[in-house]
């Protein structure tokens, strides 16, 4: 390429203060006080250089703003830590979102054991610690709603990921829209089966998040016509052991099932109960995610199709939103949504090669093919060690 279509296709430098006091021949302090909205500045003037500052295309340097300010917030992130890839990625993207706002910003990471066990201690404890906002995740929003009132009281921004609480309680959720997430799998379910009886398992039905995927779920099934049908809808509430016993009662109650759709990330408990019982290789599964453990099971044809919500893009989000507000004022919507991808046998790989899926959770091959692109032995000796961890974990 010449060096002309190299500048050609430069991109454009943002534009900055000085340029905008240029366009309009004042200095630099007139128009960062009219940006900021500081005084001894005309209101004609800073309409001036609103104006311009539009017209040119300008975009504040949030991060630059923040670390000029006096104001030191604390941010507190309570996550489940099972399923662990999952909601380590969700946590990487926050601290990708975070970084160029430390030390001016402190995000404190807190894990409780599973959805909807332990968070409600931790959230009373960020209320008392003075936290200024909260990412969450509300697996019984119920348990929760008293004290996100407390939080509406006092004025401290709630920001719900994955799953959601009342609206009315929180700043804004961040999420696929789940009545879209449910429709795909039952779209997904309904081009892999000719017909019969499927089931739902989910977490809480009181959680708004987990009612709009069986909503849309039902949607797609019924728009199929009469061949497929929905039997059982099961609430696990993201336990292991619960999920894994009403699965064996759904199993032996339904001889003549046909699929099963899992809309939350506890699918595993569900897979080994059907494996038990000699059923899997009748059943087509859909489920919710990726992670290492899930990955052999999506390789062997054993899950039809996974819906990935993409946990890194909603960490990213929660956290932007959350200091747009604290530090300018600015209400996000009540909703932000990312669009969820459907991983497959066939595209598996492409999805295993942008993300850090432990090798330990990979066929031999593939562990090898997938060191050498990711650079090494190092870093597969490292993931292998944190497997042996998690892996003992899920099975305790």
């Amino acid at each position: 390429m010449s060096s002309k279509a190299k500048v050609r296709h430069k991109a454009p430098a943002p534009v900055g203060i000085k340029d905008i006091a240029r366009a309009l021949g004042v200095s630099t302090g007139t128009v960062d006080r009219a940006l900021h909205g500081k005084p001894e500045v005309s209101p004609a003037t800073r309409a001036r250089v609103l104006a311009t500052a539009e017209r040119l295309g300008y975009r504040p340097n949030l991060a630059a703003r923040y670390l000029q300010s006096s104001r030191q917030l604390r941010i507190s992130v309570q996550l489940p830590r099972q399923i662990a890839l999952f909601w380590d990625l969700l946590r990487e993207g926050i601290r990708e979102a975070a970084a160029p706002f430390a030390p001016a910003l402190h995000v404190d990471f807190k894990t409780y054991p599973h959805l909807g066990d332990g968070d409600v201690p931790l959230f009373q404890a960020a209320l008392r610690d003075g936290a200024n906002a909260l990412i969450i995740a509300p697996g019984n929003p119920a348990a929760l709603e008293p004290h996100l009132e407390k939080a509406r009281r006092r004025g401290v921004p709630v920001v719900c990921v994955v799953t959601d609480a009342p609206e009315n309680l929180r700043l804004t959720s961040v999420s696929p829209n789940p009545f879209t997430v449910g429709a795909v799998a039952g779209e997904l379910m309904a081009r892999f089966l000719p017909g019969g009886e499927v089931a739902f398992f989910t977490g809480w039905l009181a959680t708004q998040d987990h009612a709009d995927k069986l909503r849309g779920f039902e949607s797609s099934l019924e728009s199929m016509g009469p061949r497929l049908r929905l039997g059982a809808v099961v609430e696990a509430h993201d336990d292991e052991r619960e999920g894994h016993r009403r699965a064996l009662k759904v199993l032996r109650s339904h001889p003549a099932l046909k699929g099963i759709y899992v809309s939350t990330v506890n699918c595993l408990p569900v897979l080994r109960a059907a494996e038990e019982e000699g059923r899997l290789g009748e059943l087509t599964v859909v489920t919710t995610d990726l992670f290492p453990e899930l990955v052999e099971w999506i390789r062997a044809g054993k899950v039809a199709a996974t819906v990935y919500q993409r946990p890194v893009s909603q960490g990213r989000l929660a956290l932007q939103a959350l200091y747009q507000f604290l530090l300018n004022g600015t209400r996000p919507p009540s909703r932000l949504r990312v669009v969820p991808h459907v991983v497959m046998r066939s595209n598996l790989d492409q999805f295993l090669e942008r993300l850090p899926v432990d090798p330990d959770a990979l066929s031999p091959a593939s562990d090898v093919a997938l060191s050498a692109r990711r650079g090494g032995t190092r870093k597969v000796a490292t993931r292998t060690r944190v497997s042996r961890g998690r892996r003992r974990v899920a099975r305790a």
